[in-house]
């Protein structure tokens, strides 16, 4: 690899403070350990250069909340995890947050997602070898492999993809300059993570099922 996971690229201006009122946090926290327990979210030593990968989000009223840098070692997240976005400018690279944490290098790419799809409210990016590798067999959007993560570059190729396509609340697409990376949204928390799940299940049964003649 060569560059960190994990770093965030945007120029951010952060100050501490309260989250804002928001349904849909017990869902968030909920998805946040079921992905760790199947490995999508999380931290290992020997990948990514050891640094937390994975990260979980939530619209609120304005803006949304989104898990913070580096919780993916975690093995459940809590409020004091969290960051809340308020403002975005992808042009000037720039991002406006506050809350109990600084938010993840990913807020972008989020931030990108709902404002051009206003029927989702969550947002989930793991990370997958096994449906990155097979994103094309499984015939999920791709983003360019030349845009890398946390940048202007990504946010834009997620628009593009979002917008190559007639709108959808729930769907998924890969990013294919940010290794393993894997994108889920949908009008519910619910619906990013079966969407998900359901998906890692197409790639993880044929060898689950095979057992020879």
């Amino acid at each position: 690899m060569t560059e960190s996971e994990g770093v965030i690229k945007y120029r951010l201006a952060y100050r501490p403070g309260p989250l804002p009122p928001a349904g849909g946090l017990d869902d968030l926290f909920r998805w946040f350990r079921r992905c760790h327990e199947r490995g999508l979210i999380g931290r290992n030593p020997g990948r990514y250069e050891g640094l937390a990968f994975g990260n979980i989000s939530c619209r609120a009223a304005s803006g949304f909340i989104i898990s913070g840098t580096q919780t993916g070692g975690s093995e459940s997240l809590g409020p004091d995890d969290l960051a809340w976005v308020e403002a975005f400018d992808v042009d000037r690279n720039h991002l406006v947050a506050s809350g109990p944490s600084r938010p993840s290098s990913e807020a972008m790419t989020h931030g990108q997602i709902y404002r051009a799809l206003p029927g989702v409210t969550a947002v989930i990016h793991v990370h997958s070898p096994a449906i990155w590798r097979n994103a094309r067999s499984l015939g999920l959007p791709l983003t360019d492999p030349s845009a890398a993560y946390g940048t202007p570059q990504m946010a834009a190729e997620v628009i593009r993809l979002l917008t190559a396509s007639q709108p959808r609340t729930a769907g998924l697409f890969v990013m294919g300059g940010h290794e393993d990376g894997v994108v889920g949204y949908g009008s519910e928390m619910d619906d990013a993570g079966e969407l998900l799940m359901e998906t890692l299940g197409r790639v993880e049964q044929p060898a689950a099922g095979s057992t020879g003649p």
